[in-house]
C-alpha cells in the first residue's frame, strides 16, 4: 500500500493515522509516526524553502516507511542546540521517535525518510 500527496500537515497526518489505525497499529506508535511526519514536513517548509514538499508512505506488513521529498539540495544535519534554543531539535526528535531514518539525495532535491515497525 502506498499513498502519495502534496501535504497539508493536517491531511497528511490524518491519512497516515487512518492507514495505521485500519491496520491495527497501537496508539503510541501511531502518535510517534504522526509526530515524526509533522517534523519532516515542517522542516521541509522551513529549511528547504519548499512550498509543497511531497509526502508518501508505504506499509508492507509490519513495516512503515514515510518519505518527505523537497527540491532543496541542502542535506539536513543534526545540530547541538543550547538548552533554551527554540530550533535545532527536529532530527533528534525524529531519531528518538522512529527505528531508522535517513536522507536520499535525488537528481533534484532530496528525500528524507523514516521507518517504524509495528509493535503488534
Amino acid at each position: 500500500m502506498c499513498t502519495r500527496n502534496t501535504p497539508s500537515l493536517t491531511l497528511s497526518r490524518q491519512a497516515l493515522r487512518d492507514v495505521l489505525t485500519r491496520n491495527s497499529w497501537d496508539a503510541e506508535t501511531i502518535f510517534n509516526a504522526e509526530l515524526a511526519l509533522a517534523e519532516l514536513i515542517v522542516n521541509a517548509w522551513r529549511h528547504a524553502d519548499t512550498a509543497a514538499p511531497v509526502v508518501y508512505f508505504s506499509l508492507l506488513g509490519c513495516a512503515l516507511r514515510v518519505c518527505v521529498a523537497d527540491e532543496s539540495d541542502t542535506l539536513p544535519h543534526e545540530q547541538a542546540p543550547g538548552r533554551l534554543a527554540e530550533h535545532g531539535r527536529g532530527l533528534q526528535l525524529v531519531e528518538g521517535l522512529t527505528h531508522r531514518w535517513g536522507v536520499d539525495p535525488q537528481q533534484r532535491g532530496k528525500t528524507i525518510w523514516y521507518e517504524l515497525d509495528s509493535a503488534a
